[in-house]
C-alpha cells in the first residue's frame, strides 16, 4: 500500500485552468510579441510613460500629512492681551449661541486659557471651543468656511479653525499651534515685532495664508521698581536681598500648610492689594539693610508705573516674536515656499535679525531629504545582494531599472485620486518599489533557471517561455496585495484612514503598471541586451558545480 501511494505518477501532464490560458494567450499574442520583435520601441513606450508621470509631479501639491478627516473642529478665539476672565467669559457666550446657530453643529465645549505649567501655556485672553457634529448635512468643507465667517463676525478678536490633532501635531513640531510657524528672532520687541507684521501682509495677499496672524502681545500696565545700584551699595543694600524681599511682600511667600479635613490650604504673607498698586505707598515701604536699619525704599530704587510688553517670549536665549498660519488650501510646501520666497525679498532684516519658518513645513522637507537619502542607501544595498545572487552587474543593474515602472502607475493613481504628495506617499513608493523588483528577479531568474538546467538556448522562444511560465506567480503577488488594499483605496473620506489611504493608492497604482508593463518592458530588455551576461552566469555556474 505504501508503495502505491509513494509511486510517482507518470504521464500526467498539468493544464493550466481556462482563466491561465486565456491571459497567457492573450499576453503572448500581444504585448510580449510586441517586446520581442520591437524591443528598443517598448522601451520608448516605458520612457515616455515615465516622462510623463514625472510631470505630473510638480503639479501636485506637497503636505507634511494628508488632512485629517476628524469628527470634531477646534477653534481658537483670542481677544485683546490683559482680557479678564469675565470679559471672556462673555465672549464666549456670544461665540456659543452663534455656533450652535449652525445646523450641523451638535454640541459645544470650551475651555479658557491653560494651565501655567502645561506643555502649552495660553493666557485667559484665548478660549478655545470643541465644536462636535451632527452626521449627514453639508459637506465638512462648506460647513468650515461657515465657522469661520461666523467667528469674524465677533469684534475685536481672531479666531483660527482646525482639528484637535492636527492641533496638537503643531505644538510638537514647532511649538505653535498652527502648521506653518514663522519665527523672528532679535534684541529688540519692537523691531522683531515690525517684521513680524510686515510678514503677516505679505502672508495675507497670499492665497490660502489669508488667516495669518501675529503673537498677542502688546504694552500693559505695570508697576516698576528699578534699582539704583550706587543708592544701595551705599546703605549696605544688595540688589539680590532686595529682590527677594519685595518678591515675598508682592508676590507673597508661603509660610505654611493648613489642613481643613481633607484640604490643605496654603498660608501666605504679603502686602494688601491698596499697598501693592499704590506706587506713593511702595515708595515709603520700610526695607531691612544688611547693617540692621530700615530704610524707605524709595531710598534705593525708583517706584514708577509704565507700560510694557504682556508677555516675551525666549527660545535658545533669543527673544522670539511669531506669525502663524493654519492654511484654508492644500499644497502647503508651495505656499510655504512662495512666502519664504516673498518675504526675503521684501523684508530686509537688521543685523542680529532672523527668521525661521517651522511647522510642518518645515518637517516636510526635512522628511523629504531624510526618506530620498535612506532610499538611495536602501538601493546601493539592493543592488550588492542582486550582484552578488547573480554575478553580473547587467541583472542588478536592469532590476533597478524595472523600479520606475511602479512609480508610473503610483505618481498617475495619486494624481488622479489625491493630487497631492505627503509623507505617507512617499512610504507608499517604497512599498511598491520593492513588489517591482520582486517581480523582475522571478522574470531573470527563471531565464536563467531555463539556460542553466532545462537545456534551453538563449532565444526569443526561451525568453517568451519564461516569461508565460511566471505569468501566474507575477499576478498572484501583484492580485493579492492589490485586492487586499481596495478597500482602503475606496476609504478616502472615512476618519482614521488618512494615513493609509494614500499609501495604499500609490501601491494599487504602482502594482497595475509594475505588472502590466513589467511582463513586456523586463523581457525586452533581457533579450536585447542581456544575452552575453545570461551566458556567462550559465557557464560561471555550470565550472562551479563541476
Amino acid at each position: 500500500l505504501c508503495s502505491l501511494l509513494l509511486k510517482p505518477k507518470t504521464g500526467h501532464v498539468h493544464k493550466d485552468g481556462i482563466i491561465i490560458r486565456s491571459m497567457k494567450w492573450l499576453l503572448k499574442n500581444t504585448w510580449l510579441r510586441l517586446a520581442l520583435n520591437y524591443p528598443v520601441a517598448v522601451m520608448a513606450i516605458g520612457a515616455i510613460l515615465l516622462a510623463g508621470a514625472a510631470s505630473l509631479y510638480p503639479t501636485m501639491g506637497k503636505d507634511f500629512l494628508p488632512s485629517f478627516n476628524e469628527e470634531t473642529a477646534l477653534v481658537a478665539l483670542t481677544a485683546a492681551p490683559g482680557t479678564s476672565l469675565e470679559q471672556m467669559n462673555e465672549i464666549s457666550d456670544v461665540a456659543d449661541k452663534l455656533l450652535l446657530a449652525i445646523p450641523e453643529v451638535r454640541t459645544v465645549g470650551r475651555r479658557i486659557g491653560r494651565a501655567e505649567r502645561g506643555d502649552h501655556v495660553v493666557p485667559v485672553s484665548t478660549v478655545e471651543f470643541d465644536i462636535d457634529f451632527k452626521t449627514g448635512g453639508r459637506p465638512r468643507s462648506e460647513i468650515f468656511e461657515n465657522i469661520r465667517t461666523t467667528m469674524r463676525t465677533i469684534p475685536g478678536t481672531f479666531s483660527v479653525l482646525s482639528g484637535p490633532l492636527a492641533d496638537r501635531i503643531g505644538h510638537m513640531l514647532s511649538g505653535v499651534s498652527a502648521k506653518v510657524a514663522i519665527k523672528v528672532f532679535g534684541p529688540d520687541l519692537d523691531e522683531i515685532r515690525r517684521i513680524g507684521e510686515q510678514i503677516q501682509a505679505i502672508a495675507q495677499t497670499i492665497p490660502g495664508f489669508g488667516d495669518a496672524r501675529i503673537e498677542q502681545q502688546a504694552p500693559i500696565p505695570q508697576l516698576r521698581i528699578e534699582i539704583d545700584r550706587d543708592k544701595a551699595l551705599s546703605y549696605g543694600v544688595t540688589p539680590g536681598s532686595l529682590n527677594e524681599q519685595l518678591s515675598s511682600l508682592i508676590g507673597g511667600e508661603r509660610l505654611a500648610e493648613l489642613y481643613e479635613e481633607q484640604r490643605s490650604i496654603d498660608l501666605v504673607i504679603r502686602l494688601p492689594l491698596e499697598w501693592r498698586e499704590s506706587p506713593e505707598r511702595l515708595k515709603n515701604l520700610y526695607i531691612d539693610t544688611e547693617s540692621g536699619l530700615s530704610i524707605p525704599l524709595s531710598f534705593v530704587a525708583e517706584v514708577r508705573e509704565a507700560r510694557g510688553p504682556n508677555v516675551i517670549q525666549r527660545e535658545n536665549m533669543m527673544r522670539r516674536f511669531v506669525v502663524s498660519i493654519n492654511p484654508t488650501e492644500r499644497d502647503l510646501a508651495s505656499l510655504a515656499a512662495r512666502l519664504q520666497s516673498e518675504t526675503s525679498e521684501n523684508v530686509s532684516l537688521p543685523n542680529g535679525y532672523f527668521v525661521s519658518f517651522e511647522g510642518e513645513f518645515q518637517a516636510q522637507q526635512d522628511a523629504t531629504k531624510r526618506i530620498a537619502l535612506l532610499s538611495i542607501a536602501v538601493l546601493l544595498v539592493i543592488a550588492f545582494l542582486l550582484y552578488n545572487y547573480f554575478s553580473s552587474p547587467v541583472f542588478a543593474i536592469q532590476i533597478l531599472c524595472d523600479i520606475p515602472l511602479a512609480l508610473i502607475g503610483g505618481i498617475a493613481f495619486t494624481w488622479i485620486m489625491i493630487n497631492n504628495i505627503s509623507i505617507a506617499t512617499l512610504v507608499g513608493f517604497i512599498a511598491v518599489a520593492g513588489i517591482a523588483a520582486r517581480n523582475s528577479v522571478m522574470l531573470i531568474s527563471h531565464y536563467l533557471h531555463l539556460m542553466r538546467h532545462e537545456g534551453e538556448s538563449f532565444s526569443q522562444s526561451m525568453v517568451m517561455r519564461g516569461t508565460l511560465e511566471r505569468l501566474a506567480p507575477v499576478l498572484m503577488t501583484a492580485l493579492s496585495a492589490g485586492i487586499a488594499l481596495i478597500p482602503l483605496v475606496l476609504s478616502a473620506d472615512a476618519p482614521g484612514k488618512e494615513i493609509l489611504h494614500p499609501v495604499a493608492v500609490v501601491i494599487v497604482g504602482g502594482l497595475i503598471t509594475s505588472t502590466a508593463l513589467g511582463l513586456g518592458i523586463t523581457p525586452a530588455v533581457f533579450y536585447a541586451f542581456g544575452k552575453k551576461a545570461a551566458e556567462k552566469a550559465v557557464k560561471n555556474k555550470a565550472a562551479a558545480s563541476s
